[in-house]
């Protein structure tokens, strides 16, 4: 008898991961990704960042290939699939279900003066109340921009949707989204329990925009005929899961309850819990959304800090700053030589759009204290690194004034997490301890497509074979050196405001 296996696909905007996991035994069959290369973002203009949805498409195709051919997997062996995928990002499709435009993704900052806007007329009191956030810098703002300056194509557009939407959407031809996927985009009113009618009717936009919604753990689609013949997959297979990247990441770390904590360093960086009553911070420094175990019954929510400069700032110092040639690995070690606080070098790391942490500042990445006698790559390559750190730091203190208690922080072993400087440097800083696990996003939405499919019967049995791989605890012999550094860190952030 052939082995059955879940299906999750990862949409993120460096790659498209695809991975297979056996049902029975919940272990990872096959995991591949594609490109090879970091995906390109196009930036006509500073601030701008977008994507072309057929990009993500053909890279989802290429990685179920690779993981079915390293598998010998049929689509008869494939009983379920997950989603994952870039939160606030906006796609735009007409009524025969073509892209419109190229999709305005996570990082792009055109929208932040629609949504200061929105929120000033609308008042801080109505927009928290109901939206839990200022409309800021999300997927409603950038759906303003694209009115206000593309009224033509706004014309044509029949439904916006997410990233996840239009994978799933390829792979079944139908359009829905989730109550989690409308309040990223800042669409649904937590108080009327119902998308926000109110920001719908201000920015103007008909609600007919706005896909139907599925419960997140279901039955939501199945893949169409059409589909079947692009990927291999079987006609009819469920798509019974989706999520955005940061409430999935916590899914794949079996975060589901109050005081819970998931946490990601990848291109951007994440700290994400999960509350149990309603909250919100009142300058939308951190925000909160639906969890994907939200219900009128049970109030689960997710409060997320999310920092735009974190990975890729490592990824640029790779580039720019090491020698030719080394590897990651490598540069941990040379910033391993260099003591706690880089003697005095200070990186801010803001370097990647309009940071929310800082009420959509759009500061730009500053190093400050060089002294060309003294300091060599490695403190600034260590510098760079710390500087995320403090970065996530800063976001915790807000998210503890809500209430939020840090005690622990899950995280899989990839990205920044591969560092023993930055692990090292967050634990002790935080004063949280990490903890660590085999797993990652697509490994998370395909447990979270057997939940949703009925193949598990909850979240316990899903990730009962999730493996602790270390435990980094805060180190007090080096607490009160992280403290000088992260002090003199905001000192200097204090002074860019």
């Amino acid at each position: 008898m052939s082995k059955q296996y879940l299906l999750g696909l990862d949409v993120g905007s460096s790659s498209v991961k695809a991975s297979l996991v056996e049902v029975e035994s919940g272990a990872i069959a096959a995991t591949a990704f594609f490109p090879g290369n970091e995906a390109p973002i196009k930036a006509v203009r500073a601030g701008w960042a977008e994507q072309d949805p057929q990009m993500w498409w053909d890279n989802a195709r290429l990685s179920l290939a690779k993981v079915m051919a390293d598998t010998g997997a049929t689509g008869n062996d494939i009983k379920a699939i997950g989603i994952s995928y870039q939160m606030h990002g906006l796609v735009c499709v007409d009524k025969s279900q073509q892209v419109l435009r190229d999709s305005i993704i996570w990082c792009d900052s055109r929208a932040v003066p629609y949504g200061e806007k929105a929120f000033g007329d609308l008042g801080a009191k109505r927009c928290l109340s109901h939206l839990l956030n200022s409309p800021g810098n999300f997927t409603a703002a950038k759906l303003a921009w694209v009115k206000d300056n593309e009224p033509k194509l706004f014309a044509r557009i029949d439904k916006v949707m997410l990233p996840g939407d239009y994978i799933a959407m390829r792979l079944s031809g139908t359009v829905n989204t989730t109550v989690e996927g409308l309040s990223e985009g800042m669409f649904w009113d937590f108080r009327e329990r119902q998308p926000a009618q109110f920001l719908l009717d201000y920015f103007g936009f008909d609600r007919s925009l706005l896909a139907d919604t599925v419960p997140t753990f279901s039955v939501q689609a199945e893949v169409s005929r059409q589909a079947a013949a692009e990927t291999g997959l079987r006609a009819g297979t469920p798509i019974s899961y989706r999520a955005g990247d940061q409430p999935n990441n916590a899914v794949s770390l079996n975060v589901f309850n109050p005081g819970e904590i998931a946490s990601t360093a990848g291109t951007s960086g994440v700290v994400y819990g999960v509350l149990g009553e309603v909250n919100y911070d009142p300058k939308s420094r951190v925000n909160t959304f639906a969890h994907v175990n939200y219900s009128a019954r049970e109030t689960r929510l997710g409060v997320l800090l999310c920092i735009n400069g974190t990975g890729i700032l490592n990824s640029w110092v790779r580039r720019n700053v090491a020698p030719e040639g080394m590897t990651y690995p490598q540069m941990n070690d040379a910033a391993a030589n260099i003591p706690i606080g880089c003697d005095g070098v200070t990186v801010i790391p803001f370097g990647n759009g309009a940071e929310r942490v800082l009420e959509n500042q759009n500061l730009g990445c500053s190093v400050h204290g060089l002294n060309f006698n003294k300091h060599t790559r490695g403190h600034v390559i260590r510098a760079a690194q710390e500087g995320i750190v403090f970065s996530f730091c800063y976001g915790m203190e807000v998210m503890r004034q809500m209430g939020m208690k840090i005690g622990t922080i899950h995280a899989g072993q990839a990205n920044m997490f591969l560092s023993p400087v930055f692990r090292e440097a967050l634990a002790t800083t935080s004063g949280a301890t990490i903890e660590l696990y085999e797993t990652d996003g697509s490994v998370g939405a395909a447990k979270g497509a057997g939940m949703g499919a009925g193949i598990y019967k909850d979240h316990d049995e899903a990730f009962a074979t999730l493996r602790k791989l270390a435990v980094i605890e805060p180190d007090s012999r080096l607490e009160a050196d992280y403290k000088e550094a992260y002090e003199r860190w905001k000192a200097v952030l204090a002074k860019e405001r």
